[in-house]
């Protein structure tokens, strides 16, 4: 059966669908009738979210992945689409969803994260196996563009010597100040600085290593598969974490390097970062920063002191080499320098006068 998807555009007219349009509008015509094919079982969103859930833990996906699906299901996705039927929502839906989720004030970066949540949903829920679902109504959904990263926070090296000085005397004193220098000094993000363990300590390579994560409560993994590494340990670093362990009893290999001086426990993340943040406003520093700073100080850091990309990429457990290459704008370059002194080097002497050049470009361009 032959179907008109609308009126095509004239040649260097307005009006009317162009090829790409007509094109897209197929494809969302032809969605939509298969969605019309019988399903293997009707499920709501909430009982087909649950049963993903389910396989996720299955598969082995790490316990923040599990978590950020339940919390998107259960803020979000459950009570806008209430006791709807996988099989009956449709791409209008999903544009909808989009809407009322900028209306709550949600950034793009949230949303791109619900509408994937979502598409991943829905491509589970659409396997042979499974038919819960003919289609999947996320594609093709107009997302809200995502603006560029905003500058990387960091501490310069006056800024965390003052922190270091201004930590909070008291039970976590020398722990904290331990683990700030391995934050500034390593790079290791929050849930790997807390998961450390006295044999990831390599004193005799000189290096840290990364083997475990310390998320909601649980070890795991670390973030991503290039997350387990190793760091090299700079001499003072090594020193600061030689007194921690002297001050601990010389602790055995699987000791964690940074416990709670009380309980013995991991250390707690907000108070960590209520710790952290005194420690800030104390040194008369912007007390909005957070432990991630640290991390980021590291890598602008080892950037400016020429550490190739890649290298950093693999020190800092990066999955993307785009993400490193936000500190490239800090990397010093060997010739860059004597490249604009040779662009504006003078003859003989003297700045060339207004509008003669040697070239033959006169005036302004």
């Amino acid at each position: 059966m032959n179907r008109k998807v609308g009126p095509k555009r004239a040649a260097g007219g307005r009006d009317g669908l162009t090829r790409a349009q007509a094109e897209a509008q197929l494809r969302r015509l032809i969605a939509e009738v298969q969605v019309t094919r019988p399903v293997a079982e009707r499920l709501t969103i909430a009982a087909a979210g649950a049963r993903y859930q389910r396989h996720l833990g299955r598969a082995g996906r790490k316990r923040s992945t599990v978590a950020a699906v339940e919390s998107a299901l259960r803020v979000h996705l459950v009570p806008f689409f209430a006791d709807k039927a996988l099989d009956t929502i449709r791409h209008d839906d999903v544009v909808d969803l989009v809407a009322v989720l900028e209306r709550r004030g949600l950034g793009p970066k949230s949303i791109h994260n619900y509408i994937g949540t979502l598409s991943a949903l829905f491509n589970y829920a659409k396997a042979p196996q499974r038919r819960w679902a003919a289609a999947n109504p996320c594609e093709g959904v107009e997302l809200p563009g995502v603006p560029e990263s905003e500058d990387i926070r960091f501490l310069d090296e006056a800024e965390w010597e003052a922190v270091l000085r201004y930590v909070q005397a008291g039970d976590y004193a020398a722990i904290d100040r331990a683990l700030y220098l391995t934050a500034i000094m390593a790079g290791l993000r929050h849930g790997e600085l807390i998961a450390l363990r006295w044999r990831d300590v390599d004193w005799v390579a000189g290096r840290v290593r990364v083997r475990q994560n310390h998320v909601l409560g649980a070890f795991d993994t670390p973030k991503s598969r290039r997350g387990s590494r190793s760091i090299p340990m700079a001499d003072r670093l090594a020193g600061e974490l030689d007194r921690v362990f002297q001050a601990h009893g010389a602790p055995d290999d699987d000791a964690l390097v940074f416990p709670d001086p009380i309980t013995g426990d991991p250390l707690d993340k907000a108070a960590n970062l209520r710790r952290y943040r005194n420690a800030l406003k104390a040194a008369a520093l912007d007390s909005t920063h957070n432990l991630h700073g640290l991390r980021h100080t590291f890598g602008s850091r080892m950037a400016a002191a020429g550490v190739p990309m890649r290298v950093l990429q693999e020190w800092m457990g990066h999955r993307d080499i785009s993400t490193t290459e936000r500190y490239a704008d800090y990397a010093p370059s060997q010739h860059e320098s004597e490249l604009m002194e040779r662009a504006w080097a003078t003859e003989g002497g003297h700045t060339p006068a207004p509008g003669r050049t040697s070239g033959r470009i006169q005036g302004p361009v």
